[in-house]
């Protein structure tokens, strides 16, 4: 297995599904020659031609438009948005046709698309670059919202989001794009949609995350382990479809819970996964279920590293869980 980083293991997802499939069709900004402005669709254009990866406007309601009308005619498209502080102008094509269309053609009808997107800080780019959105996507029935957290699952899951015959938005971690490498196995490489991953085993305490945050939780619960605290991180991997099973099977075996994600805390996916654990859970419970996650604030530029939670601040939420 090659080691790669998750910019090369979304290319090679890519590479793989356009060699396989010729109905899957790239268009975004800057995706062609220059191979989009992180480097994804690297050497696509060389390869597949301009006919299969396609430059267009700055016009993301027209990208995500026409990616729509692609896939209602058999097509795969799989759009890019260059941030995911940019995809609001095609928000309405989204929610209000993209993810309706299965439903109001009584399932006539499929859009099969995954919209990628960048999302999240680590690249000081301020409040117009560094938005974590994804709630505003997984409060929308027929849509599909997947986060993955490590090269592996980016090659295997956004391969899965190709094939499946829904929209799918596809967020990628930016913070960890090129910081963060690991073994990616070559060639035909699945991880099912809706199927989260124990990315560390433990009895204490359990973290639920996705994307950036599973790094630092795995880094909050090695130093835990100084403290002889045997912490479990849960990597949800798909936000929708949700699996709920392994939620729930971590939290009757550890009791004490701590949600970490990068949005802003009110009304963030976190909130969702506390209120199923308090509804289908509470008799496990040992603690109140803390949530470590990002200000009620737009995203700040000088003090970055202060708004994305760390592995310290995760430390803490597990400090008063533990002592309640």
């Amino acid at each position: 297995m090659a080691t790669l980083n998750i910019v090369q293991a979304v290319n090679q997802a890519l590479h793989h599904e356009m060699e396989q499939d010729e109905n899957v069709i790239l268009l975004g900004e800057d995706i062609g020659q220059k191979g989009g402005v992180f480097g994804c669709t690297e050497g696509l254009w060389q390869k597949f031609g301009a006919n299969r990866v396609l430059n267009t406007p700055l016009a993301e309601a027209g990208i995500v438009g026409t990616a729509i009308g692609m896939a209602l005619y058999g097509l795969r498209p799989v759009p890019e948005i260059q941030f995911m502080d940019f995809i609001y102008p095609a928000f309405d094509q989204i929610v209000s046709e993209a993810a309706k269309l299965r439903y109001r053609s009584g399932g006539e009808y499929q859009v099969p698309m995954v919209i990628r997107t960048p999302y999240g800080g680590g690249i000081k780019g301020g409040h117009y670059h560094s938005q974590s959105s994804e709630a505003y996507f997984c409060h929308t029935p027929g849509l599909k919202v997947v986060v993955p957290s490590t090269p592996a699952d980016s090659k295997g899951l956004l391969i899965s989001a190709i094939r499946d015959d829904d929209p799918v938005l596809f967020l990628e971690p930016k913070k960890i794009y090129r910081a963060l490498k690991g073994e990616v196995p070559e060639g035909e490489f699945t991880v099912e949609l809706g199927k989260a991953n124990v990315a560390k085993p433990g009895k204490d305490i359990s973290l639920i995350a996705w994307g950036a945050m599973v790094p630092v939780c795995l880094e909050a619960a090695k130093q835990c382990e100084a403290q002889k605290v045997d912490v479990e991180v849960i990597d949800l991997r798909t936000l929708v479809p949700l699996d709920v099973e392994a939620i729930l099977a971590s939290v009757a075996k550890t009791g004490r819970v701590v949600v970490v994600y990068e949005a802003p805390k009110t009304g963030g996916f976190g909130a969702e996964i506390s209120a199923l654990i308090a509804e289908r859970a509470i008799e496990y419970l040992e603690a109140p279920i803390m949530r470590v996650a990002g200000f009620d604030t737009p995203f700040p530029y000088s003090l970055e590293n202060v708004y994305i939670p760390d592995a310290l601040r995760v430390m803490q939420a597990i400090k008063q869980v533990l002592h309640f």
